[in-house]
């Protein structure tokens, strides 16, 4: 079974999120599952996204008890198509990442991030981890990205990082 991911973190709504972006939405359409790595901060967010496809997230710290109750959960490990993902808003500090993602997850082949708004897809210390950057608050990036990821018989056969603005 093949699955298309879409990966989404920090859209901070209402105030940066106000409705599904159109150039967002489009990913949407195609996605098997979505995945938000945290800042969604009003649960309707996960209500639209969740019209797309069934949805995963995890809480971050700007999240409160509804996203909470919702079924955002401080960190997640799920099996999508074979492939074993951990999902956790924060991963703390730039140095030294991988090995400390790979101590927090210890049997994951990939880990699902946001917190800092800079998309990222690297390999380390045997572990890819992989931030989709923020649809929506862009900072100090050149755009605002999403991810997509491509999953088959336990394989995560692509991972691109997607601009949207």
């Amino acid at each position: 079974m093949k699955l298309r991911v879409v990966v989404l973190s920090d859209t901070h709504a209402p105030r940066r999120w106000k409705a599904c972006p159109p150039a967002v939405a489009e990913h949407l359409r195609d996605a098997d599952v979505i995945l938000h790595a945290g800042d969604v901060c009003v649960p309707s967010v996960l209500d639209e996204l969740a019209e797309f496809a069934p949805v995963h997230v995890v809480a971050g710290n700007n999240d409160g008890p509804d996203v909470v109750a919702w079924g955002a959960p401080e960190m997640l490990e799920l099996d999508l198509a074979g492939l074993k993902i951990g999902m956790i808003h924060d991963s703390g500090q730039a140095d030294g990442r991988p090995a400390r993602m790979r101590r927090r997850f210890p049997d994951v082949d990939l880990v699902v991030f946001g917190h800092s708004h800079i998309p990222m897809d690297v390999t380390g210390a045997g572990l890819r981890i992989f931030n989709p950057g923020s649809p929506t608050d862009r900072r100090r990036q050149p755009h605002g990205t999403i991810g997509e990821l491509d999953i088959e018989d336990g394989q995560l056969l692509d991972a691109r990082i997607i601009p949207v603005t």
